[in-house]
């Protein structure tokens, strides 16, 4: 069996500046994290104020993720997705030459309003890929995720030495190269834009996959009853793993005494495992037994790992935690994201994978306070017990089976309509 184990040589080349700018989008938070005791100590800054500055991103992206999400149904995925990297590119710009604490929460407001380029690139792999093979590209945006978030922390350490400036031009310019193969590489996937510019006799570029299984009018998303479970589903499933995510660090803290330095190569550890699955466990085990059964190990995989946590008693434990949930993780994410892209029609990629994207952002302001509040007022078992308590309502909804017409992920006996 020949193993793709090269994230950047894909099936789907055209999908590649997608990969760069999900990747440049989440480097551009990654690399705050060695500063962000700079930001304190210059700033004067309380704990309570840096945690708000990282969150006011997420926040912004909860109002604004569907909204382009919406407009790239409507306008074209290209237009707006460079019209997003536009808006981060200037956030970025702003966050190299902020003075002060207020410029730095306008730099990260600008890209909370601009942040399309995660519900945008999700809608163009529903438009452009089969859905029999759309599981393993929607994993690739977890994998641009896990690569950004192991290089921007140490890339942020690099240049330290220079300040806030050094990492904020840095990230500027990577962002740029993303918008110039964007403009340069990129072609429109919307399906019905396609199809409208499309030669007289000629069929469109590109199918509108999934059309024989999507609605045959457009509704809203929330009238979809199989989108909307999925969405509910998908609610559950990232305010677990963002919770778990949020706060891993100070529970590793306060149960096993490990400082920063040993949390980090810890979780570079589970970055690398999960790459790792993606890319020699995951393709064939998904193949075999097909999305539906894979994405029940992955999810139920998180409901024991979790309760699991509140027991570790030394860093050997600790660590076959955190890849036992990069495992999970790499099962289920993107086959879920698959599921719910195959669950709508193809005028209502955007709209959907907007939706996906606010519940994303709502988990990232409501998994660190909920994390927070647990480690500091309840026994550490607790928190565990809180994110196995959401995974498990995850894993329940996936036990009924779906009707997604590909029989390889679906069982359609009593199947959600």
């Amino acid at each position: 069996m020949k193993l793709n184990l090269n994230p950047f040589k894909a099936d789907f080349p055209e999908l590649t500046p997608l990969w760069i700018s999900v990747f440049v989008d989440i480097l551009g938070f990654s690399i705050l994290i060695p500063f962000l005791p700079f930001f304190g100590q210059q700033f004067g800054a309380p704990a309570w104020q840096i945690g708000l500055l990282l969150s006011t991103n997420a926040l912004f992206g909860f109002f604004f993720g569907p909204i382009w999400g919406s407009l790239s149904d409507r306008y074209g995925r290209k237009p707006t997705l460079l019209i997003s990297q536009l808006g981060t590119l200037a956030g970025f710009v702003m966050m190299a030459f902020s003075g002060s604490l207020t410029m730095m929460f306008i730099s990260r407001i600008i890209d909370g309003i601009f942040g399309g380029n995660y519900p945008i690139a999700k809608a163009i792999v529903g438009d452009v890929v089969p859905p029999d093979k759309r599981s393993e590209q929607m994993s690739n945006i977890g994998v641009a995720h896990v690569l950004s978030s192991l290089i921007g922390p140490g890339l942020g350490g690099l240049l330290s030495p220079w300040g806030i400036l050094a990492p904020g031009l840095m990230a500027a310019s990577m962002t740029t190269v993303a918008v110039l193969m964007t403009f340069f590489l990129l072609k429109e996937s919307n399906p019905l834009l396609v199809a409208s510019t499309a030669p007289a006799g000629h069929p469109a570029g590109l199918e509108p996959v999934g059309a024989q299984v999507a609605p045959s009018r457009r509704r809203d998303i929330w009238q979809n009853l199989l989108a909307r479970f999925l969405l509910v589903q998908w609610g559950l499933h990232t305010l677990s793993f963002t919770v778990y995510m949020s706060s891993i660090s100070l529970f590793a803290n306060l149960k096993l005494g490990l400082d920063a330095a040993q949390m980090g190569k810890l979780l570079m550890m589970a970055g690398i495992v999960r790459v790792f699955i993606r890319y020699v466990i995951f393709v064939p085990m998904r193949r075999r037994w097909g999305d539906r059964k894979t994405s029940l190990i992955g999810l139920g995989l998180f409901v024991p790992t979790y309760l699991l946590l509140g027991f570790v008693t030394n860093q050997l434990q600790f660590a076959g935690i955190l890849c036992l949930v990069s495992f999970g993780a790499a099962c289920s994410r993107g086959i879920l994201n698959s599921f719910l892209s195959r669950s709508v029609a193809p005028s209502q990629q955007g709209a959907a994978m907007g939706l996906s994207a606010s519940l994303d952002s709502f988990a990232q302001i409501a998994g660190p306070l909920i994390g927070g509040v647990v480690l500091d007022r309840t026994p550490l078992w607790v928190y565990g017990g809180i994110t196995a308590f959401f995974a498990l309502g995850a894993f329940a909804m996936a036990l009924r089976p779906l009707d997604l017409g590909d029989q390889r992920a679906a069982v359609p006996t009593g199947a959600v309509s």
